[in-house]
């Protein structure tokens, strides 16, 4: 095994097994942050890719592994595919992400995925549907950083907008305006923006599975296909188990504006998620 995975299954383990530091330090009983219960309908900080509007609480944080196989489930014949465990065999783009509550609807946090590319991103909650709005509405803002934060860098800016169906999942339309996505933008001229809306969705179908979907049609510099991704997901306690299926790799918002291969290559990949409260 290599270095790099073993040092990537090395982290997941530790995020995984290690405990919260909020259950060591504070029993679950009399916990008067309404931001630390379970919200059935939306588990995760993330969907698949795009974010979602569930708060970070204060002083505490969340750690993700995103994985995506990068062999293409068209490529080959079924025998083909079973004989790489349908691309599990093959190379693969890694994603570590830590996010923190820095006060109370105010998370930030930092992304780095295998090709060198650092995203540092910070949500601020406007509207929470918990505390008797209509929707839920946060503010976005990030910037990508290639070369481990040191060359081409993409500031973005959106919202995120979800509407929660009781306690059967949640929708999400979320528009995003992306700088600098043409790492060259002498080739198209002054085409070096990007305007995509995400659209996604979690519906729970099991008391702790869900379904999901996310679509993010882009105008502007857009080399590649819109991207979209379909997963099932198993909530257990502070863990989120996510199986995903996307026409892409990207993680960041700079990737998902620049799209993902084809719509004839889809490629299978992972999220797990630890919430540490």
């Amino acid at each position: 095994m290599s270095r790099l995975r073993f040092s990537v299954l090395f982290v997941l383990f530790a995020a995984l097994t290690w405990p919260s530091l909020a259950s060591a330090q504070n029993p679950p009983s009399g916990d008067d942050d309404p931001d630390r219960d379970i919200n059935t309908s939306q588990t995760d900080f993330t969907l698949i890719t795009l974010p979602t509007t569930l708060r970070v609480p204060k002083f505490r944080s969340s750690f993700r592994v995103t994985h995506r196989f990068t062999q293409s489930l068209a490529q080959g014949d079924f025998s083909d595919q079973a004989g790489s465990l349908f691309g599990i065999d093959s190379g693969a783009r890694i994603g570590l992400e830590y996010r923190f509550g820095l006060m109370r609807g105010l998370q930030v946090g930092i992304h780095r995925t295998s090709n060198k590319t650092i995203n540092l991103f910070t949500e601020y909650n406007l509207w929470n549907q918990r505390s008797g709005k209509w929707l839920g509405v946060n503010v976005l803002a990030s910037m990508d950083g290639t070369d481990n934060f040191s060359d081409s860098y993409s500031p973005s800016l959106g919202v995120a907008i979800s509407r929660e169906l009781g306690s059967h999942g949640a929708i999400y339309v979320e528009p995003m305006w992306v700088n600098n996505t043409n790492p060259r933008p002498d080739d198209l001229g002054d085409d070096n923006d990007t305007f995509m809306v995400g659209l996604g969705a979690r519906i729970r179908i099991r008391p702790t599975v869900y379904v999901l979907a996310e679509y993010a049609p882009t105008t502007g510099y857009a080399p590649g296909v819109n991207h979209a991704a379909f997963a099932i997901e198993k909530r257990a306690g502070g863990h989120s188990f996510q199986l995903n299926i996307s026409n892409g790799f990207g993680t960041t918002p700079a990737q998902l504006a620049r799209g993902g291969t084809s719509n004839d290559d889809w490629y299978l990949g992972f999220n797990i998620s630890r919430k540490f409260f």
